[in-house]
């Protein structure tokens, strides 16, 4: 069994005097583990650093079997990972909430996709937490925890759309609200891919998202904490508001 993508490196961990374990997200063989043999030598080993892009050879006798990598860099994201607290913190959210979230060897190649895309942004502090406040909203999307914002779960109404149900991820306009209002979520214009997006929405949109992944994504995978990671970089975040 044998098959060759790229993909992003998630974690890497040692294995024996010699090699290391990697997990890495993949556009065609979704989340995926191996051995990399020779993987602590000082000519690999700084190759295995989270949010690399790698290309990858994976091997084994069974499908079922951890099997190999063979991995080549592709691009490096430690320069722009390290260019701040807030990049750094944000890197670390993606590969751990990849880690996760996503089924292992199952494809989704659309996360993939806007996953790479979001790591290209990396150290670009300006437009780094909408992208990755989109991300989190597609990464609820792909696994079947969508939010429905197009339109008032009450009344139907698309306008004056001011918050999200927490029981239904569905769109509530301010007069739909009423006397529960303050028992539901902020739904921000950006949200929705309106406006401006100023730091103070993109917060109310990370404080919906984050509800949906600990309330729901969490609890799907076996009541498990959704990682410490995404807590440092909303704090990270909030510190410049």
């Amino acid at each position: 069994m044998d098959w060759r993508d790229h993909g992003i490196l998630l974690t890497s961990r040692r294995h024996g005097e010699t090699s290391a374990i990697i997990e890495v997200f993949t556009e065609s063989h979704g989340r995926h583990a191996g051995v990399v043999r020779g993987g602590t030598s000082r000519k690999i080993a700084p190759v295995l650093q989270p949010g690399a892009q790698l290309d990858l050879l994976w091997r084994a006798r069974l499908e079922e079997h951890i099997g190999t990598f063979q991995v080549e860099p592709l691009r490096s994201r430690a320069a722009a990972a390290f260019s701040g607290r807030l990049a750094l913190a944000g890197l670390n959210a993606v590969v751990a909430l990849l880690s996760f979230c996503m089924p292992e060897r199952e494809p989704h190649p659309g996360i993939y996709k806007q996953t790479e895309q979001l790591m290209d942004l990396l150290g670009q502090d300006e437009v780094w937490p909408l992208a990755y406040m989109r991300w989190e909203l597609a990464l609820l999307e792909e696994l079947g925890f969508g939010l429905d914002l197009s339109r008032c779960a009450v009344n139907g109404a698309t306008e004056g759309l001011s918050f999200v149900s927490p029981k239904s991820g569905r769109a509530v306009s301010s007069e739909g609200a009423g006397e529960w209002a303050g028992k539901l979520l902020p739904l921000p214009p950006c949200l929705r891919g309106e406006g401006n997006a100023p730091d103070e929405e993109i917060a109310q949109g990370l404080r919906t998202t984050g509800y949906f992944l600990q309330h729901r994504v969490a609890p799907s995978l076996g009541h498990s904490p959704i990682p410490e990671a995404r807590a440092r970089f909303i704090d990270q975040f909030n510190r410049r508001l």
